[in-house]
């Protein structure tokens, strides 16, 4: 490592790598993340949940393995996973306040996490049931930028984001319900990827928030991401959704081909106002610009959305209202979060159903968008990150239509179940990280991943850190 990166997690695949070659040790590595947790839980409060008896405990016997000849994909590595994903012997708070009993076993993903050998060293914060793009609430107090501390991470998957971007961790896991992998990743210069439904499952909720939300991985470059995606992928025996394997890692390196690209600045219709800032737009224009200079064909085009939004609000609010049952004191909750499962609960009948019979119609429509174009390069969202504390005085109406404000670009994949993958964009302002997505339509995460290492190759931005400390002023090449 060089001086500037001594204090910081080594990569995803060079940790995997150094491991296999007995260069180092799982307990050395899981050691030196629980220290750097335990420094930077005071500025930075990525971590909800830390695992440290028990994560040093699976580091010794994935040493033991590793000293046999074992070989796993991720054995011995620390990895973290937000606080929506069922740990054995862990609580679910999900953002939550209250006193939550510890789950007796591991969610889908995190089982397969630990098949592939990984070390869970902890829980991450997110919002209140992942509602928001800032990880704020009464739980835990504020989760801070590492590129600002004076500004959110993003959300809900803020702490997975704070964890990676400030070399906590290689990788996390995130959820995304409206860009909840995409929003934090955009803003604190990772890699996020939204996976196609189902890919990773959200097991023991078969269909989490009814289908809107799944897991995803954040990581500082295309390769870690896609390895710690195929690690947790796949599926419970009861999953709805199991989409056709596929090892997604093989795509890092491979020729994406010459693509028709379209450059979709404006967002879907929202009935909120909402204003791209000029110097997002002009990152993801420069982008565009790099595609075009890549061989690739660039034109400005929309996707026919219509009127998608009509079909999220429904299952986004009845789902709140579902996991809002699940708390062991729904008193203790944001007023916000109470009045968005009174809306889920009047919501939760027959415009449920209805929201639920028009996403076909809408994969059918928007699908037809890509006989035209391979994949769509968007904003991940309108603002740079904002403060902290933005949103902590608004009420409920006074929120939605802030956060929507702030990020329209994200959620319309979500209703879709299509894969998305967040990519630095460069910075806005002083030196707040903001971010672009490639989209694409149903399994098209390996063409998606191709074109991110595409990029990734050419503008190498994992190369820029964070400041080493919180009061510095400026990014470390």
């Amino acid at each position: 490592m060089t001086p500037d990166r001594a204090d910081r997690a080594a990569g995803l695949v060079e940790t995997r790598r150094a491991l296999a070659g007995g260069e180092v040790t799982s307990r050395a590595l899981v050691e030196e993340a629980l220290a750097r947790i335990e420094a930077t839980q005071p500025t930075l409060n990525a971590f909800r949940i830390v695992r440290a008896e028990a994560a040093l405990a699976e580091a010794d016997a994935a040493d033991r393995e590793l000293a046999a000849g074992v070989r796993k994909p991720l054995l011995g590595v620390p990895v973290a996973v937000k606080d929506d994903m069922d740990v054995a012997g862990e609580p679910t708070a999900f953002g939550c306040p209250g006193s939550f009993p510890p789950v007796t076993a591991d969610g889908e993903a995190v089982r397969r996490l630990r098949a592939a050998g990984a070390v869970i060293v902890g829980k991450t914060n997110t919002c209140e049931l992942g509602q928001w793009p800032f990880t704020e609430g009464s739980a835990f107090g504020e989760t801070r930028n590492p590129w600002d501390t004076g500004h959110t991470p993003g959300g809900s998957s803020g702490g997975s984001a704070a964890a990676v971007a400030a070399g906590l961790v290689p990788a996390a896991l995130g959820s995304d319900g409206a860009g909840s992998v995409r929003i934090p990743a955009s803003w604190t210069r990772l890699i996020g990827i939204k996976p196609q439904r189902g890919r990773i499952s959200t097991w023991p909720w078969g269909e989490s928030f009814h289908g809107i939300t799944v897991n995803g991985t954040l990581a500082r470059t295309v390769a870690d991401a896609a390895l710690l995606l195929d690690a947790a992928s796949g599926n419970h025996d009861r999953d709805p959704h199991r989409p056709p394997a596929l090892t997604v890692a093989d795509a890092v390196g491979r020729d994406p081909g010459r693509l028709r690209v379209a450059l979709s600045l404006k967002p879907p219709f929202t009935a909120v106002p909402v204003r791209l800032d000029p110097e997002i737009r002009a990152r993801v224009v420069e982008l565009a610009e790099k595609l075009a200079e890549l061989g690739h064909v660039v034109e400005e085009a929309d996707p026919p959305y219509g009127r998608i939004g009509l079909t999220f609000v429904p299952r986004a609010t009845a789902g709140i209202a579902e996991r809002v049952r699940e708390t062991p004191d729904p008193a203790l909750l944001d007023p916000r979060t109470r009045g968005a499962a009174r809306l889920g609960r009047l919501l939760g009948g027959a415009p449920l159903r209805a929201a639920r019979r028009a996403e076909a119609v809408l994969q059918r429509r928007i699908g037809a968008f890509f006989g035209s174009y391979d994949v769509v390069l968007a904003p991940t969202t309108a603002v740079p990150p904002p403060r902290i504390g933005a949103f902590s005085r608004l009420g409920g109406l006074a929120t939605d239509r802030a956060i929507i404000a702030a990020c329209p670009y994200a959620w319309p994949w979500n209703v879709l179940g299509w894969p998305g993958v967040n990519v630095p964009a460069g910075f806005a302002g002083p030196g707040l990280p903001v971010g672009a997505q490639l989209l694409g339509p149903a399994h098209s995460e390996p063409l998606l991943v191709s074109l991110a290492a595409q990029l990734e190759a050419e503008l190498r931005w994992h190369e820029l850190w964070p400041p080493l400390r919180a009061d510095a002023d400026r990014p470390v090449a």
